[in-house]
């Protein structure tokens, strides 16, 4: 259990009252390990986002545990949750949620600001992250200033600027073209992974399912198989 970063166990979410409740996740059980790139693929509907969600630590299940570095983060109370989410877990969004009038490097220190670093502390530090994901030249430029691929990096910046253990990614690729996407993907598994560090992807993407260290299919809020692959 030592190399467990994610331990998903009998993981069930509804959504809806009456007859248009559904379950948008039933009994999902799976583990993700450390230095490991896990992809979760399957059709739009198929639970996938919730998943992320739920392992995350924004969406509460309706059972099952989800255990995280080996807390049980749904045992937490508000604060203790926010607390963990906010050292542990970085989550990149589809569409990156950046701030349009915050610049660059003032979005990237956004977590270090909430966790109560020292303003000119948190600008360098968010600067050193630039610097890791080739930006660091583009610093005080708003976002609108940059292209889809540069305002991936700088989601992915202000994601690991907390030096996170968990990394997440929803549809990390959905808005750029094949190269950029590959050249992200790439980035991400030489200069981000890491022994210490375990990254879970949801994607349509099949352009970049090769990088993947396992791959998980998910159909009608079920694991319906689990692709096992050496590490690329």
């Amino acid at each position: 259990m030592a190399n467990v970063a994610i331990a998903a166990q009998a993981l069930d979410k509804w959504f809806g009252e009456g007859e248009a409740r559904t379950r948008a996740l039933m009994q999902v059980s799976f583990e993700a390990e450390f230095n490991e790139m896990l992809f979760i693929v399957g059709p739009s509907g198929s639970g996938k986002t919730t998943l992320l969600s739920v392992i995350s630590g924004i969406l509460r299940p309706d059972g099952g545990r989800a255990v995280v570095d080996g807390v049980d983060i749904w045992s937490l109370g508000a604060d203790a949750l926010a607390d963990f989410r906010l050292g542990k877990i970085g989550f990149v969004f589809q569409d990156y949620h950046l701030f349009p009038r915050l610049t660059t490097v003032e979005n990237v220190a956004i977590p270090l600001i909430l966790r109560h670093v020292a303003w000119d502390t948190a600008l360098e530090q968010a600067m050193h992250y630039l610097d890791v994901v080739g930006l660091k030249n583009r610093a005080q430029l708003p976002p609108v200033k940059l292209s889809g691929g540069e305002q991936q990096r700088v989601a992915i910046a202000r994601a690991i600027v907390t030096q996170p253990d968990i990394l997440i990614l929803d549809e990390p690729t959905a808005s750029l073209d094949g190269d950029t996407g590959r050249s992200i993907m790439q980035f991400v598994k030489t200069e981000i992974l890491n022994a210490h560090r375990c990254i879970v992807i949801v994607t349509h993407d099949a352009r970049i399912l090769d990088m993947a260290s396992r791959i998980l299919d998910m159909e009608d809020g079920k694991l319906s198989r689990i692709e096992h692959g050496e590490m690329r």
